[in-house]
């Protein structure tokens, strides 16, 4: 596993493990979506791809949409974004209950849930 990979897969463990055990029980779709990371350029669609395994393949054991929230809410932080975090927590709600798993869909999802803080 390359050390950039590592890295992502240790910060996803870390933010689980403010909620729940940092357990991985599906390590095949955390590195899958890992992986499409550094296969695409845009960082939406990078984004998109983990959330999904978060939430769709349930990468923890427990706490995935938590892990999910949390994690968004610290991207959408790194690139300036504005959000709320209520609108954040139900767009993770609604793609985990609709089992919405088209990488594109949630990247349109996420998009509209955040405004750029210029």
């Amino acid at each position: 596993m390359n050390l950039l990979v590592k890295e992502i897969a240790n910060d996803l463990i870390k933010i689980n493990r403010q909620f729940a055990s940092g357990v991985v029980v599906n390590p095949g779709s955390m590195d899958f979506a890992i992986s499409a990371v550094f296969n695409s350029g845009d960082w939406l669609e990078q984004m998109a791809f983990v959330v999904r395994s978060l939430l769709c393949d349930h990468v923890f054991e427990d706490g995935n949409k938590r892990t999910a929230a949390v994690y968004v809410m610290s991207v959408l932080d790194d690139f300036k974004y504005k959000y709320d975090p209520f609108r954040i927590d139900q767009l993770v709600l609604r793609i985990a209950k609709d089992n919405i798993k088209d990488v594109q869909n949630i990247r349109r999802m996420m998009e509209n849930a955040a405004t750029k803080n210029f």
